[in-house]
């Protein structure tokens, strides 16, 4: 069996099976879809499904080859799909009925993206025998760039790991892999011309351990296959302390700008077919006003068009191809494109209400792109230790946060950018209804494809919460306020005499991780303040449940510190059921100097097993208090004022916010 084919009957398969994803239930939706009556019957089943799906890919690779297609698959070349709004030349049509499958498409990566939507509506019975709902689907991006990044430099992923997620994310017409390859920590690309970049001893993190050229070309043979852009990146002249403990010197001196130019020679005749290279240039200081203007003008001579940072170099229009913004501050800059990473550096994010903000979210305040917003890259970075690449998906909820990347930046819209929508989960209504439906497709998706992959996810919309405060607890976590007794009461009859809002949601943001920036639930947040949380579930039995509870979502770039024995963090957070403490688990870390090699272990719920709760047969009261100090402390660079509460297995819950007496009174 030849390589593509191994490639396909490791991947292809997941998504032709008993549990048929019809067109409801694709990721990402089409633009325009209308069911038809029928289907078609394929009966040769999934090997020779599978068999087509190589021909295919061999000949989107070499549109010159004579391939032999069946008579009921069929390609049309078109100079023009009129319903696309923008992108046409990744637009398709694709048309489903009794007598055979037809794309239509002005390229090839048009008919990529048919076949992928294609793949999801395929059902296998119990023969063997597959079956293609009919429909007529129009279907183009918003936006032309739809990325991944991973931090290498500061972690490793192994070669075939990297290839998987090319092959899985491209089913969801993902198209750009960004490869961070150099940091300070270590450099990760083979050099032959400085053997010495990745020699184990100048590496400070999983010493060793590069990719090789081979490694490169295969992955690159991946891409290609699966019409995936790969943007390696150097990073330059910042970030390469990794170069200089290599090569003994700066890299804007003399002697570094000459190695840099041959390793750059050295990129180009590797990544041979990559339009774009990313040189980097933030976050440090420039010694030599003419290092960035050289190191470009010299990457366009060798035929790549450069990307940049920003913030970062300051450019005027025609000095750069191309800015990737990272930060708040990362603005655009006239007719440069841009690709929007500001509020998408995912090791800040939480299972939960930061996805569901994604998915609300638009791309940098446009529904849909334009010659200027290309689109945008979910970034991944590590400069804590993890202990391998499962832990970067699990810890960064990666799959189900791609997925939902992948939604948003194909079918475009958005109830507004992050610094609107903030990490409030949408209110009644239509927003609350296009999430809604989503997140059942995100769920079927979870359930039908990804049973091999981590992807912490549960249902979150009956999680309702009334949100009591907060109070001013003046810098004393400890302190007791009234409603607390009266919370862990069995008559709350009288909450209304105090402050209060509801929040709904898996995790509640009371001050998100970037502040005012990204509005959360409590409008101005103050140091030194406490809340209380309650809900309540009913059980129509005794029955044990498990639950992810968590205080603080460490992020996956911070050296922080674990939460002290005891306690579930640094903050005094409590939480009761029916009255009764729930301890924390027996965290694992135990180390009380920060330190970013140390590797997050159980910090994180979905890296721990979850948390056993008795429910009693009726009405059961959860109770949490919520205190936090300063938003910032020698524990935690980024206190996150934040709880996370989730059932994932009980039998026939159900949920409301009001009183115990109330509750009673609805049965």
């Amino acid at each position: 069996m030849n390589r593509i084919a191994l490639f396909l009957v490791c991947f292809v398969g997941i998504f032709l099976n008993r549990s048929f994803a019809q067109v409801e239930f694709l990721i990402p939706k089409p633009q325009e879809s209308v069911l038809q009556e029928g289907h078609f019957r394929f009966q040769g089943g999934k090997e020779e499904f599978i068999q087509l799906e190589e021909k295919l890919l061999l000949f989107l690779k070499d549109s010159s080859q004579v391939i032999d297609f069946p008579s009921w698959f069929q390609i049309h070349w078109l100079s023009e799909i009129p319903e696309a709004q923008v992108n046409h030349n990744q637009a398709y049509r694709l048309l489903v009925d009794q007598s055979g499958i037809k794309f239509e498409a002005l390229t090839s990566a048009g008919v990529f993206n048919a076949w992928q939507t294609l793949k999801q509506l395929g059902k296998e019975n119990e023969s063997g025998t597959l079956f293609f709902q009919a429909v007529h689907i129009n279907d183009w991006p918003a936006f032309r760039i739809r990325g991944f990044m991973h931090d290498v430099g500061r972690s490793f992923i192994p070669v075939e790991e990297l290839m998987e997620q090319i092959r899985i994310l491209s089913a969801y017409k993902i198209n750009v892999f960004h490869w961070h390859l150099t940091e300070d920590l270590a450099w990760r690309l083979e050099s032959e011309i400085f053997p010495e970049l990745t020699a184990a001893e100048n590496m400070e993190r999983f010493p060793g351990l590069f990719y090789t050229k081979s490694d490169v070309r295969k992955l690159l043979e991946v891409a290609k296959l699966h019409q995936v852009t790969v943007i390696p990146e150097i990073d330059m002249p910042g970030h390469s302390a990794a170069f200089k403990r290599a090569l003994g010197v700066d890299m804007q001196s003399p002697q570094g700008i000459r190695a840099l130019k041959m390793i750059l020679e050295e990129a180009r005749e590797l990544f041979k077919d990559s339009p774009y290279i990313h040189l980097g240039t933030d976050e440090v200081e420039f010694t030599d006003p003419e290092f960035v203007p050289e190191m470009v003008a010299f990457a366009r001579s060798l035929g790549f068009k450069v990307i940049s940072w920003n913030p970062g170099w300051d450019y005027q229009e025609g000095e750069i191809d191309m800015l990737h913004l990272w930060s708040y501050q990362g603005k655009r800059n006239g007719t440069i494109p841009v690709i929007d990473s500001r509020f998408h550096y995912i090791n800040h994010f939480d299972p939960f209400s930061d996805l569901v903000s994604l998915f609300r979210s638009n791309v940098l305040g446009q529904p849909q792109g334009d010659e200027v917003v290309a689109g945008s890259i979910l970034a991944t970075w590590n400069d804590r230790k993890l202990a391998d690449s499962e832990s970067i998906l699990l810890e960064n909820n990666f799959y189900p946060l791609m997925l939902t990347f992948a939604e948003r930046t194909w079918q475009g819209g958005g109830d507004g950018y992050f610094d609107e929508v903030g990490v409030r989960y949408p209110e009644a209504g239509s927003e609350r209804e296009a999430w809604e439906e989503f997140e059942d497709r995100l769920l079927h998706h979870q359930t039908s494809y990804f049973s091999n992959h981590p992807f912490p996810y549960v249902k979150q919309p009956e999680y309702a919460w009334k949100i009591i405060g907060p109070f001013d607890n003046e810098g004393d976590l400890d302190r007791i306020f009234p409603v607390e007794k009266v919370l862990l009461s069995n008559d709350t009859t009288s909450l209304e005499s105090f402050p209060q809002f509801e929040a709904r949601g898996g995790t509640i943001y009371l001050r998100h991780v970037w502040g005012p920036l990204v509005p959360a639930y409590v409008s101005d947040p103050k140091p030194n303040s406490t809340a209380y949380a309650i809900t309540r579930v009913y059980s129509p039995i005794d029955q044990e449940v498990s639950a992810w509870i968590s205080f603080q979502d460490y992020s996956r770039s911070e050296r922080d510190l674990p939460p002290p024995a005891g306690d579930w963090d640094w903050k005094g957070s409590k939480i009761w059921v029916n009255g009764q403490v729930i301890s924390p688990p027996n965290w694992q870390n135990r180390h009380v100097e920060k330190s970013n090699e140390i590797a997050l272990a159980n910090e994180n719920f979905q890296s721990r097993p979850p948390t056993s709760i008795s429910l009693k047969k009726g009405w059961n009261q959860v109770v949490l208090k919520l205190p936090v100090g300063q938003f910032s402390t020698s524990e935690l660079r980024l206190v996150k004022w934040m709880f996370t509460f989730t059932l994932s297995n009980g039998k026939d819950l159900s949920y409301s916010i009001v009183s115990m007496k109330e509750t009673e009174k609805r049965l």
